[in-house]
C-alpha cells in the first residue's frame, strides 16, 4: 500500500495533497508510467451528469394549526403527486412523477412538460411551490385541508435519496425497427437512424474504480453541487458481472444509492427533462473521489475512452429481454466521435450525458479537496461483490 486515506486526510488539512482528475491521469500515466503517477498523485476525482431517472428527495413539512394528516391522505407539490403513505408529515417525491390531469404539452402532445423533476428544480434554484393536502382528520389531526407555497428553506427537512444511480456500465440504443420510438434513452430513429448513449466515459465515477476496490458504504461523495453519501448498494446492482482484461464490466454490474441534503444542492447540477414520449428525469451530478491507495487503483483510474466499451442495444426487438451485446461493443472514443458502424452502417451517435458538465463536476471535486474543503471517508462495509482495500 501506498498510503491511507487517513494520511491523505492528513495532507488535505495541510494543504499538501496531489489530486488529479480522472481525465487528467490517463495522460499522466502515459507520460510518466503507473508506478510513478501513482507515487505523486494522492486522489483522482471523477464525475458524470446525466439524467438518472430513479431520482427523488424527501421533506417534512412544518405543522399547520390546526395539524393535518398527510399519511394515508393526498398530497402534490407543484401539482405533482408525491408519495405520503410515511407518517403525518413527512413526503416523497420521484423525479419521474407526473401531474395527474394529462401533463403533455399541448403542442407537442408526447412532450411531457413538467413532472418531478421539475419541482426538485424548481425548489433547489430558490422558488416557491404549492403544497396541496388532503386528509380524513383524526382526533389528533383534525385539519382536512390544507393549501400554502413552500420554498426549500421552509421544509424542516429537504434530503436527496436516490435509489439508483451512477450506473457502471449502460447500454448503446440503437432501433432496428421500422418505426420511430421514445424512450428513456431518447427518441430511436427506426432502421438504425441513430444511436443513443449515456455516459461520461473516462470521467465516469463507477468505471474509475471498476472493481470497487476503494468506494463502500459511507464514502462521502459529491452530489449536485453539495456533499452526499453512499448508502447502500442501488437498485439492480449486480455483485458479479463479467469483466475484461482491465476489470471493466462486460454486462449490467454496479449501481449505487445515494443520499444528500437537497438544501445545499444547486440547479447547476440538479437539472430537470422531459424526453418526448416518455416523461420527466432529472440529471444528477454526482462525482466520486478515488483515493489512490496501491498502483492497481492507479492503472484502472487511468483507462482511457478508447479502452471502455459498451454493448449495443436494438431497444425495438432485444430490449429488455434480448441478446446483450448481440450487436457487438463500441468504445467511449467511438460514440464521441460522432458516428459508429452497426451491422455495416454509419451510424451517428448522440450523448445524452453531458461530457462537459461531467467534467465541470470532477474539477470541482478536485478544487474543494485541493483548498481543503471535502474529506475522503473510509467505508464502513464493501458494496455486494467487491473487495475493499483496509485503507
Amino acid at each position: 500500500m501506498l498510503r491511507t486515506i487517513d494520511e491523505i486526510n492528513a495532507k488535505i488539512k495541510t494543504g499538501k495533497v496531489v489530486v488529479y482528475t480522472a481525465e487528467e491521469v490517463v495522460g499522466l500515466v502515459k507520460e510518466k508510467g503507473v508506478a510513478q503517477a501513482a507515487r505523486e498523485v494522492d486522489v483522482v476525482t471523477t464525475g458524470t451528469f446525466g439524467p438518472m431517472c430513479s431520482s427523488g428527495a424527501y421533506f417534512n413539512i412544518k405543522q399547520s394549526t390546526p395539524k393535518i394528516k398527510c399519511g394515508g391522505g393526498r398530497v402534490s407539490l407543484g401539482g405533482v403527486p408525491v408519495y405520503a403513505g410515511w407518517a403525518a408529515a413527512d413526503l416523497y417525491l420521484g423525479c419521474t412523477a407526473l401531474p395527474d390531469e394529462d401533463p403533455r404539452n399541448a403542442v407537442y402532445p408526447g412532450l411531457f412538460k413538467y413532472g418531478g423533476a421539475h419541482v426538485i428544480e424548481d425548489l433547489v434554484s430558490g422558488r416557491k411551490v404549492k403544497l396541496t393536502a388532503q386528509a380524513y382528520g383524526t382526533d389528533c389531526y383534525p385539519r382536512k385541508e390544507y393549501v400554502t407555497e413552500l420554498g426549500l428553506a421552509d421544509f424542516n427537512s429537504a434530503v436527496m435519496f436516490n435509489p439508483r444511480n451512477g450506473y457502471q456500465l449502460y447500454n448503446v440504443a440503437v432501433n432496428l425497427g421500422e418505426r420511430t420510438i421514445y424512450t428513456y434513452m431518447g427518441v430511436l430513429r427506426p432502421r438504425l437512424g441513430n444511436a443513443n448513449y449515456s455516459t461520461a466515459g473516462s470521467l465516469s465515477p463507477l468505471l474509475k474504480d471498476p472493481q470497487l476496490r476503494t468506494v463502500g458504504l459511507g464514502s462521502r461523495i459529491f452530489m449536485g453541487g453539495a456533499e452526499g453519501y453512499v448508502v447502500w448498494p442501488g437498485t439492480q446492482h449486480v455483485p458479479e458481472p463479467q469483466r475484461d482484461a482491465n476489470g471493466l464490466p462486460l454486462t449490467p454490474s454496479a449501481t449505487l444509492a445515494l443520499m444528500g441534503d437537497l438544501k445545499q444542492m444547486s440547479p447547476r447540477f440538479l437539472r430537470a427533462a422531459s424526453f418526448t414520449g416518455y416523461g420527466a428525469t432529472l440529471s444528477v451530478g454526482f462525482g466520486l473521489p478515488i483515493p489512490v491507495l496501491d498502483e492497481q487503483v492507479m492503472a484502472q483510474a487511468a483507462i482511457g475512452d478508447e479502452e471502455i466499451t459498451y454493448p449495443i442495444i436494438d431497444y425495438c426487438e432485444a430490449y429488455p429481454l434480448g441478446r446483450p451485446g448481440s450487436l457487438g461493443r463500441v468504445s467511449m472514443a467511438e460514440l464521441m466521435s460522432g458516428q459508429i458502424e452497426v451491422e455495416g452502417k454509419k451510424v451517428p451517435t448522440g450523448g445524452l450525458a453531458s461530457r462537459a458538465r461531467a467534467r465541470e463536476v470532477a474539477g470541482e471535486l478536485k478544487e474543494r479537496i485541493a483548498q481543503g474543503r471535502f474529506f475522503l471517508t473510509r467505508p464502513v462495509a464493501p458494496l455486494p461483490g467487491a473487495q475493499l482495500i483496509e485503507g
